[in-house]
């Protein structure tokens, strides 16, 4: 698959370790600079069936939208979903059709806890544990081009996430920042 210059980036992370709204705050971003960009919560793309019904699916699917972000000139694309080894960042990055560099967010378990004790679904307490057998086996601990610690403000993350990954001076006008400047 042709990217026509897209790229992309992959924030990883057990559940609850803030990778969507990490995410959601680059979409943010790059909209607030008309960039045309595809947002993409890969859970959402498979949520069927068992684990790996699911994982099948959303590669699946992954195919689809992304081909068709790309399709209309989407530049950018900022994907959240946890990846647990390479075989399945492989899937993932091929599946996305874009070069991609990959982001792994920690965040203690207690951390976890806390976040995930606000929300009423019954089914989080399943994911407080899939969270915490993940975290004592290291899972999708390595794949990453970078590891963040989500221990500021999100805004603050996602502005560096830009910085490191050239995405916050691209295609700007000279106009929008002066010689030593920062924006």
């Amino acid at each position: 698959m042709l990217s026509g210059g897209a790229e992309g980036v992959l924030i990883t992370g057990v559940y609850g370790s803030g990778k969507s709204s990490i995410a959601a705050e680059i979409g943010y971003l790059l909209e607030q600079r008309d960039e045309l960009y595809g947002l993409l919560d890969l859970d959402y793309l498979g949520w069927i069936g068992d684990h790996e019904m699911g994982f099948r699916m959303m590669l699946r699917n992954l195919v689809t939208v992304a081909a068709n972000f790309r399709e209309v000139g989407a530049r950018y694309f900022v994907v959240a979903y946890f990846v647990r080894d390479r075989e399945a960042l492989t899937s993932v990055t091929a599946a996305l059709g874009v070069p991609t560099k990959v982001v792994r967010v920690e965040v203690p378990l207690r951390e976890i806890e806390q976040r995930l004790s606000a929300d009423v679904t019954s089914g989080r307490q399943d994911d407080l544990r899939d969270a915490a057998a993940a975290l004592a086996s290291s899972a999708g601990v390595g794949i990453e081009d970078l590891a963040v610690r989500n221990d500021r403000p999100v805004p603050v993350i996602a502005r560096e996430l830009m910085s490191w990954l050239g995405w916050d001076r691209r295609d700007r006008p000279a106009s929008a920042a002066s010689p030593g400047q920062r924006s």
